[in-house]
């Protein structure tokens, strides 16, 4: 069992104090986690439960920080309150390399689930570096999980392809906010991961065409059109996309300047950034990654009239799925779901921020801290 410490600063916080970041909405509580025996360093920051139990995902790598874990925390507590669902939010890091020897992993995931018992009011969910299986070992450790496989009752999120589904749906939105007609439109994908991936598909099977995706490795593109099919066998197969033959390549970083109409951040935090986000030629952005766009970039595509919708609302569709999982609800619910409840958010951010003059973000912020501070006043969550 792992000794569960509260702290001011941990090896994972870099230079910065989690308590920089509390205010009115949380956190609520925030624990470092050690073990020994299996080298476990994680935080989890509970930030809100004022509408429920916290939900929020699992992420490992090897440099994740509490920061990153307070800021994409907070995101949830949005994310949640944006989609009228009954639960506040959480995230939880643990520092370890996801690659590492399936046996550690279990092991490693196993014990940051038994650290987390007596944390009731989080439910952990996948996220980077975790998976079903990984929810399924946090289950029958502790009881609660979401994201599990199928045969133990979940709604297999990452390959049903529920976030890049709310992804599609945000687009078709915002492109008929702004006159783009999705039939022909030209999609980059930043991340061609089990989001990023997922929303590719869904957008080609509304007309759009795929010239550009990128992974770890690197990018590749064509004006023509991508097979999004051959690039995510590819991927299953555990190769890099620039293992294809007969495409264009680029470096990674490249994929910004891509002429396209959409662009999906679908990977790490701060894709977008002011030293980058002139570069960028779309028309959408959809963010399908938590934190993908920077404050300073937010105002510049502001400025440049690109339409960048927020992760918290365009992204929510994993989280939604999530919910409906927890609550019993089948396949069929949760993407029905996912359908009403992002199409109704990104209207209502759309016309907020336009009636305002004000970022979607800024408009997306207020609306979800408005629902948060109204559960807040319902019931007694410290």
């Amino acid at each position: 069992m792992a000794d569960l410490t509260v702290h001011r600063a941990t090896s994972l916080l870099e230079s910065s104090d989690p308590f920089d970041f509390a205010d009115d909405l949380g956190p609520a509580k925030v624990v470092h986690l050690t073990e020994r025996t299996t080298g476990l360093r994680a935080v989890v920051v509970i930030d809100n439960v004022a509408a429920g139990p916290a939900v929020g995902g699992t992420r490992m790598a090897p440099d994740v920080t509490a920061a990153e874990c307070f800021a994409l925390a907070r995101a949830m507590t949005l994310k949640n309150a944006a989609a009228g669902l009954p639960h506040g939010g959480a995230k939880s890091v643990i520092r370890a390399d996801p690659r590492m020897d399936p046996a550690d992993k279990e092991r490693l995931v196993r014990a940051f689930a038994c650290a987390i018992a007596d944390l009731r009011d989080y439910i952990p969910g996948p996220d980077m570096g975790t998976d079903e299986q990984a929810m399924a070992w946090v289950r029958d450790e502790i009881g609660r999980a979401v994201g599990l496989p199928a045969e133990l009752g979940g709604i297999p999120l990452d390959d049903l392809g529920a976030t890049g589904f709310g992804l599609a749906v945000a687009v078709e939105v915002a492109a008929s906010r702004t006159g783009l007609e999705l039939d022909g439109a030209r999609v980059a994908v930043q991340g061609f991961g089990a989001v990023g991936r997922h929303a590719a598909r869904f957008l080609a099977e509304r007309g759009c065409r795929l010239v550009a995706a990128s992974d770890s490795s690197g990018a590749v593109v064509d004006e023509g059109g991508l097979d999004v099919g051959a690039l995510a066998d590819t991927k299953a197969a555990g190769r890099s996309l620039c293992d294809l033959p007969g495409l264009g390549h680029i470096e990674r970083d490249e994929l910004i300047a891509v002429d396209c109409d959409i662009w999906i951040p679908a990977a790490r935090p701060d894709a977008i950034r002011a030293d980058n986000v002139d570069r960028l030629q779309a028309r959408i952005v959809a963010q399908g990654a938590n934190i993908g766009v920077t404050r300073e970039a937010e105002e510049r595509l502001h400025q440049r009239g690109v339409v960048s919708l927020p992760d918290f609302i365009a992204n929510a569709g994993g989280v939604i799925c999530a919910a409906v999982e927890y609550a019993h609800g089948t396949r069929t619910e949760a993407f029905a779901t996912i359908d009403e409840r992002i199409r109704t958010n990104v209207t209502e951010v759309l016309d907020r921020a336009s009636s305002s003059g004000s970022l979607p973000f800024d408009a997306a912020r207020q609306m979800a801290q408005t629902r948060v501070h109204r559960a807040m006043t319902t019931r007694r969550w410290t």
